[in-house]
């Protein structure tokens, strides 16, 4: 089993910045690999949906449209800590943040769908004021 916990979270105004981080540890847990990360959010009365991902290489990224060239997803091995970068935060951005994780055999793929991610964190609250 793989645990992740998320950290980060919290109250900015609109335009700050935020880093969010999940470290992952676990029996099962080997350091990313064969791991796809993901960040998703939901926000209150809405679906989660997905914001950031990685795939277990770590050569290829992907962002949903509302947060490219706010947002960026990276990690960091020696740590076993996935972050997302949070820039320009909007109100619209207000959510619960999840990191996820998943077995990739394929090093390039990035999980966009939710129910593609064997393990959740417990998720952070983001809130951005107007």
């Amino acid at each position: 089993q793989v645990q992740l916990v998320e950290s980060g979270g919290g109250l900015v105004q609109a335009g700050g910045s935020l880093r969010l981080s999940c470290v992952a540890s676990g029996r099962t847990f080997s350091n990313f690999s064969n791991n796809g990360m993901g960040w998703f959010r939901q926000a209150l009365g809405k679906e989660r949906e997905f914001v950031a991902g990685m795939s277990w290489s770590g050569t290829v990224t992907s962002y949903a449209d509302s947060v490219k060239g706010r947002f960026a997803i990276s990690r960091d091995f020696a740590k076993s800590t996935v972050y997302l970068q949070m820039n320009n935060l909007r109100p619209e951005d207000t959510a619960v943040y999840s990191c996820a994780l998943n077995w990739q055999h394929t090093p390039w793929v990035v999980s966009v769908r939710s129910d593609e991610y064997d393990s959740w964190g417990q998720g952070t609250q983001v809130t951005v004021s107007s």
